[in-house]
């Protein structure tokens, strides 16, 4: 990759989401040398060229602590690159960048890699929205748009929230059941009631994006016995299980004993409710699955994707596991 005066290179690995980005600048022993967080780096939430400033300005930072030093390796996952078009113009914004040869794809596979070295895998993340991938040894790969309703999609914080207030407001003017979402959702907000917080996002005083904030206070009126917040959970459940199943199954690997990797902020709650349901589910419909659920931040995928494609050695790729492991990744609560 990139030359530098420093006579040993380093690898760097970036992993963002919706709601942050990680980078991390590793020797080829597997050494943290440099660490740095920022903000969400997901083009649909901040834009392409924003994206690439954010990333740009990781790597920078890294650069400072580590010193001029040769790049063996760069490998940048992010959330929102999920079509080839949206990686081609990623890859064209950052073509001026010092970095611009990396590797650079979306960061389900951070996830997966943070889970599973095998080569028949599949991973799902559950965070601020829904996605999924599956990988087959052959090379074979199968995606998802991951574009939300459009594109066939539901699940991840934000429907959640969009789903709860939807439920909250049509039980307050009698169209729905009750439910206490109704005094749950404006508390998270500082509102007053529900019909404070639908002005507030139609005016937008309150940012669409912030629905996400109400996946919380769904899962905590859904413990507390909460019908309709038990439903949206439900709903949740079915949606990883239907994404797992269905990838396994156009993978042709449901006859296999294969890794499903959950991630993301909402699975990484460790709900009860959402857990069971997804276990049962994929019981039923892919009962030799052997599902792992990631407690790791995903840049320790990134940073094993990294040191792998510039030559570390296994050795190296378990020094790095140790150092990274402690770092968490997000979690609803």
């Amino acid at each position: 990759m990139t030359d530098g005066t420093g006579s040993a290179p380093i690898v760097i690995a970036v992993d963002g989401g919706g709601s942050k980005t990680d980078a991390v600048a590793l020797e080829l022993d597997g050494t943290l040398v440099a660490a740095v967080r920022g903000a969400t780096s997901s083009p649909h939430l901040i834009g392409m060229a924003a994206t690439a400033r954010l990333v740009d300005e990781l790597i920078e930072r890294l650069l400072v602590e580590t010193g001029p030093r040769p790049l063996a390796s760069a490998n940048i996952y992010l959330s929102g690159l999920d079509l080839p078009a949206e990686i081609a113009e990623f890859r064209a914004g950052i073509a001026g960048y010092a970095w611009a040869d990396a590797v650079v794809d979306n960061d389900l596979f951070a996830l997966l890699r943070a889970g599973t070295s095998e080569p028949d895998a599949v991973a799902v993340v559950c965070g601020t929205g829904i996605n999924c991938v599956g990988v087959r040894g052959d090379g074979a790969v199968i995606r998802y748009a991951s574009l939300g309703m459009t594109s066939g999609d539901w699940g991840g914080g934000w429907h959640l929230g969009e789903q709860a207030l939807w439920h909250a407001a049509r039980a307050v003017d009698g169209r729905g059941p009750a439910t206490t979402l109704v005094s749950a959702i404006p508390a998270v907000y500082g509102l007053a009631g529900i019909p404070e917080v639908i002005e507030a996002l139609h005016f937008e005083r309150v940012a669409s994006s912030d629905l996400s904030r109400l996946a919380p206070a769904v899962l905590a009126a859904s413990r507390a016995g909460d019908t309709i917040a038990q439903g949206l959970v439900d709903r949740q459940a079915d949606e990883i299980v239907t994404l797992a199943a269905t990838t396994l199954r156009r993978l042709e690997l449901l006859g296999r004993e294969v890794p499903v990797v959950l991630g993301g902020g909402v699975i990484g709650s460790r709900d009860e409710r959402l857990l069971s349901g997804v276990e049962r589910g994929l019981a039923e419909r892919a009962p030799l699955a052997r599902v792992t659920v990631v407690t790791a931040a995903p840049i320790l995928g990134a940073a094993l994707l990294a040191l792998e494609a510039g030559g570390a050695s296994a050795d190296a790729l378990d020094v790095a596991a140790s150092g990274l492991q402690d770092r968490r990744a997000a979690v609803v609560q």
